[in-house]
């Protein structure tokens, strides 16, 4: 939500801005609505198919300075800085086109590469108030802090108190999460701030900008002082750990992990539920499994209840963190982690054999190479799951090319009012 800062480059020319009266039509992947006009496609942020709008654009990119008629599919946001906020996109949507919306994204991709859409199944919504991770941007000024999120395509920062998409316990720390931003030694003028809700508790990072930067022993000890009375469990630099008061652990099929600092976790636990019980519902008859770009075992450690698990992943911290997890006497079968990167050494046809069922959840540019291995192996299923449509229909073309049929695909919404969509797909050999 906090947007990435970029290192300076040469200023370009910018684009004479412009007005028009235009018709808003669909709205594309990435959350604008598309305005046509002299034959250009214009994007226009917070817009909706149908609304008539005086629109001041630059180039290819627009905002609405007047809206003259309210599209059928507008609703009331629900949070009074929608619009300002770029945290999200499309909270000012009804709630049936913006289903099936979020559902079309998928279609769409797909198509591109010539699947059919009645592969894909309906959206899986999740509750709005359900986002367990949120990276807040921070900027300190003569005493004050500023913590909240940047307006789309900017580096202002919009001042959040509350938020309606984060988890409750999540939304309810935000004011002591503010005190432990203004207790950042007076040197660190901005950063991020990476808050994880963990099962037992807040994890907080201070990361990017001057985070880290002349830090003393006295201002340690000020933010150990400030993170314990915020009730915070663990606070790291850089993802570097500076002072833990306990280990903050989040339970995957009933099997704890400690998760490392900034460690990846799926935005909500409606969703992970979701994702969980699609790939265990389908993998449940396999007993010797592959999970590639396993992270801390979201799905392999509620897999190993019923096969022997093998997983991959290249962030060392992520792969610890799952190799500890996996030595609980709990757990019914055994599991093996190993640090390998998959984008330079994926796994062979060869290394695959072995199994007889694959799991892959790569980041958002997907798993080029190692969808190619795949596509070789003869392993009876894989499943992929992805928070790209357009990276994961990619990828199963390739695994289509080595005779893989992909029967289904099941969008997960749990990055609720951004113009993001996590899915599964599930994929049999021929």
């Amino acid at each position: 939500m906090a947007q990435r800062r970029r290192h300076k480059s040469k200023k370009r020319a910018i684009a004479p801005l412009k007005s028009a009266v235009a018709t808003l039509g669909a709205i594309g992947a990435r959350g604008d609505a598309v305005a046509e006009l002299a034959g250009v496609r214009i994007y226009v942020p917070y817009g909706a198919p149908g609304d008539e709008a005086r629109i001041d654009y630059w180039g290819e990119r627009g905002a609405i300075a007047e809206l003259l008629q309210e599209s059928a599919q507008r609703a009331a946001p629900p949070c009074p800085l929608f619009g300002a906020c770029g945290g999200c996109a499309l909270q000012h949507l009804k709630q049936d086109y913006y289903r099936d919306l979020k559902r079309g994204f998928v279609i769409s991709a797909l198509a591109r590469e010539g699947f059919n859409a009645d592969i894909v199944a309906p959206l899986v919504a999740c509750e709005a108030a359900s986002r367990r991770r949120a990276r807040f941007a921070v900027r300190r000024h003569g005493g004050r802090v500023t913590l909240g999120f940047n307006e789309r395509m900017s580096s202002r920062i919009v001042d959040v108190a509350r938020c309606s998409v984060l988890d409750p316990a999540l939304d309810a720390a935000m004011e002591r999460l503010r005190v432990l931003a203004a207790a950042a030694p007076d040197s660190w003028r901005g950063f991020d701030l990476m808050v994880t809700l963990a099962d037992n508790g807040l994890d907080v990072s201070f990361v990017d900008g001057d985070a880290g930067e002349d830090v003393s022993g006295a201002e340690i000890m000020a933010l150990s002082d400030a993170a314990r009375a915020a009730g915070v469990l663990r606070i790291s630099i850089n993802d570097a750990p500076l002072v833990a008061f306990g280990a903050p652990a989040v339970a995957f099929g009933g099997t704890p992990v400690t998760l490392p600092p900034a460690g990846f976790l799926q935005a909500s636990r409606e969703g992970e539920a979701a994702l969980t019980a699609s790939v265990v519902s389908v993998l449940g008859r396999a007993r010797r499994i592959v999970d590639l770009f396993s992270g801390c075992g979201t799905f392999t450690l509620p897999l190993a209840a019923n096969a022997a698990v093998d997983a991959f992943d290249s962030d060392a911290n992520a792969i610890a963190a799952l190799d500890a997890a996996s030595r609980n006497p709990s757990l019914a079968h055994p599991v093996r982690a190993e640090r390998r990167n998959l984008f330079e050494r994926p796994l062979s046809a060869p290394e695959l054999k072995p199994f007889d069922a694959a799991v892959f959840d790569p980041p958002r540019a997907g798993a080029r190479a190692q969808a190619g291995h795949l596509a070789q192996s003869a392993i009876p299923v894989v499943i992929g799951v992805s928070c790209n449509p357009a990276s994961f229909a990619r990828d199963a073309a390739t695994l289509r090319a080595g005779g893989y049929v992909l029967k289904q695909v099941t969008p997960v919404d749990q990055f609720v009012y951004s113009p993001h969509v996590e899915l599964v797909g599930v994929f049999m050999k021929g």
